[in-house]
């Protein structure tokens, strides 16, 4: 006997019984953890947010000082997207452009909007990073000049350096394993709110001492910024030059795709807290991206606020009325909280295309090399190495120009919300039947159908925004049409490689992606626990977890453990094998176990057994986690009576140790319960 086994049998067996478990395996992937509604507003706003510093110098340099009227128009506009991305979440736990556009426009049109979302993700971590250099820069020549040091940082290529820096420090941190810590994003969020009542007021005071005007509503269009299009058309059709100014301010938007990526992790009743998030969400942006922007014109000069296009914020702080050194503490304050998001966005860009693109190799369309684990971190590290590199790529070829990455970005971002949009019109006609707990507003309800009024003038929007843009945004539609064919080139190849697998995952279904993690001893597992309460739930049958759900509808997370457990059958003679996890049987069922807590937002403990008796196992479990509850679905072998026996049996067969607790036992099926209480 190997020591693991030595320890194992003398920690949870009775000594003269026989050897009843073997190995014990943990589901790492299926330990999820669930956050609050204001936590994940802050991972949200830790991408979204992060465009305040960047979106109203790009803007500027693109139609000149109307720009902050613009700016918060956007932000306006993003009401309405978040309500989009809510209604396909009350549709989908794991929403994404991937998902809900595969279900309403097919398959094609789903790797389309695929590659537009990357081509999002590709270009975020790189505007950020950049975008981080240049705040960075800015203060640094700042305090020379301040202190009379004739030094001057290169501020473009300090930018390349350091989101190469930033991105390569991201991108392994992500292979080792990193997760979009919502602690850490609430804590740079409420950072930020901070610095931002600071601007609010010094800015309400400096316009009080000095005056302010209104910023212009007239555009004047560079050069650059008319793209394909002939300046007489403005004169031809007067609201052309409106909807190139709201296309040249969309980016603002950058991020906002995030609240579908984080839906999943929002803790029960899902919707109800992604409201909230939402809400929060709107708020903060519209204060903070349009506030911030909008005082940027009435405070900064004119005839300088060019110079700061490329970190307006800095800009802003040093233009306020009071004392040069104040003035310079607060420039840091606002420089070190740019820096903190910019470079919290970079991270959600890497985690957010490794998510959109495990979606899509869950569903067969990328080969098995994409979703091959680290042999030592377990993560999906192919997709990592390849985003990252071309996002470093596209940083060295940028030339540290926030302006022209902020120029190619607005491809991705708008085509892929006009195809989750289109797909949700779509879907409201398709999928009728398909329960929404919540809809986007203004509509028309006839028979069993609801005319989506509201949705649809959206899109049209939208649609108006991505035309427009095609012809005036060069770069956007060059580079941004090149990667959405290249990928979807990829995507296709990659299925006709992958065809019989993808088949095969199409006729029995989703299968989640789960890691597994031998471990010698229960106590190395349940040691882990530290509620007062702790339930175990025995799974053996995918079909049968309505017990499983009735636990999770009552669950006071706060209070209470959820071990699920599931004993794996084996003969004695397979006693000396390892735990091996089978891609159907089980693979099945926990996928299903998954996606439940998923639904109800809860987290749980899976794991896995070799054992000869289920019962002697349950009993080993529950003892071994000081369980106050265990709970079985019905056995349509054994009935509900003959199960409480045999594991009554069981318990009764463990060494006898005083209980601290009694364990209450339900089996549970429709509408009918067992119980009885083990002492």
């Amino acid at each position: 006997m190997s020591n693991s086994e030595e320890n194992l049998n003398t920690t949870f067996l009775n000594k003269n019984s026989p050897l009843r478990v073997k190995k014990v395996v943990v589901l790492t992937t299926a330990m999820l953890t669930f956050i609050p509604f204001w936590k994940a507003a802050a991972v949200v706003l830790c991408d979204f947010g992060s465009s305040a510093f960047y979106v109203g110098g790009i803007a500027m340099r693109a139609f000149g000082q109307a720009f902050p009227w613009y700016v918060i128009a956007v932000m306006l506009f993003a009401g309405a997207m978040l309500a989009v991305y809510t209604e396909s979440c009350s549709m989908f736990v794991r929403g994404g452009v991937y998902k809900v556009v595969k279900e309403g426009l097919g398959g094609t049109v789903a790797k389309v909007a695929t590659g537009a979302i990357m081509f999002d993700f590709v270009l975020t971590g790189p505007i950020s990073g950049v975008s981080a250099g240049h705040y960075l820069s800015g203060l640094i020549n700042s305090l020379f000049h301040h202190f009379g040091v004739t030094m001057y940082i290169p501020e473009n290529t300090f930018a390349v350096c350091f989101a190469i820096l930033v991105t390569m420090f991201f991108w392994y941190q992500n292979v080792k394993g990193i997760e979009d810590s919502s602690d850490k994003s609430a804590k740079i969020i409420i950072f930020a709110l901070f610095i931002c009542v600071i601007l609010f007021v010094w800015s309400i005071v400096t316009i009080a001492k000095r005056g302010a005007v209104l910023p212009t509503f007239a555009l004047d269009f560079s050069d650059h910024a008319y793209g394909w299009v002939k300046p007489t058309l403005l004169q031809k059709i007067g609201m052309l030059g409106v909807v190139m100014a709201i296309g040249h301010s969309v980016l603002a938007l950058s991020g906002l795709e995030t609240m579908a990526q984080v839906f999943r992790e929002i803790e029960y009743p899902k919707i109800k807290n992604l409201k909230k998030a939402a809400i929060i969400v709107f708020i903060f942006a519209l204060v903070f991206t349009g506030g911030l922007t909008f005082l940027s014109s009435l405070i900064i000069p004119p005839e300088i606020i060019g110079q700061y296009s490329e970190n307006l914020l800095s800009g802003l702080s040093m233009q306020l009325w009071g004392p040069q050194g104040l003035k310079l503490i607060l420039q840091a304050l606002v420089v070190f909280a740019g820096v903190i998001m910019l470079s919290g966005a970079v991270n959600t860009a890497l985690i957010g295309s490794n998510g959109v693109l495990n979606r899509v190799a869950e569903d067969g369309v990328l080969t098995d090399w994409f979703r091959n684990i680290h042999p030592k971190y377990g993560t999906t590290h192919n997709i990592i190495n390849v985003v990252a590199i071309t996002q470093i790529l596209i940083i060295v070829l940028s030339g540290g120009k926030v302006y022209l990455l902020g120029e190619a970005y607005a491809f991705g971002v708008l085509w892929s919300f006009v195809l989750e949009t289109a797909a949700i019109v779509m879907l409201r006609f398709k999928n009728r039947e398909k329960k929404r707990e919540f809809m986007v507003p203004f509509n028309i309800k006839i028979k069993n159908y609801y005319f989506p009024v509201g949705i649809t003038i959206i899109l049209l929007i939208l649609v108006a925004l991505a035309g427009v843009n095609l012809f005036t945004k060069k770069t956007a539609t060059i580079t941004g049409i090149s990667f959405t064919v290249f990928l979807f080139i990829v995507f296709w190849i990659s299925e006709k490689l992958n065809a019989k697998k993808a088949n095969a995952m199409f006729e029995e279904g989703h299968r989640e992606k789960i890691n597994t993690k031998n471990v010698n001893s229960l106590e190395e597992v349940l040691g882990k626990l530290n509620k007062p309460n702790t339930t175990l739930v025995a799974v053996k049958n995918p079909s049968n977890l309505y017990h499983f759900e009735e636990v999770l509808k009552t669950l006071d997370e706060n209070t209470t453990d959820v071990v699920i457990f599931y004993a794996k059958p084996v003969t004695e003679s397979r006693f000396g094998r390892n735990v091996s996890f089978a891609p159907t049987e089980e693979n099945e069922l926990f996928t299903k176990v998954i996606l439940s807590a998923e639904k109800f937002g809860h987290r749980v403990m899976p794991i896995l057994v070799q054992s000869n008796d289920a019962f002697y196992a349950i009993s080993q479990v529950a003892k071994a986690s000081g369980a106050n509850q265990i709970v079985m679905g019905v056995s349509g072998s054994h009935g509900a009576n003959n199960q409480l026996e045999r594991l009554v049996m069981a318990w009764g067969a463990l060494k006898k140790e005083e209980l601290e607790k009694k364990i209450n036992v339900r089996i549970l099926w429709e509408g009918r319960e067992v119980s009885h209480t083990l002492e």
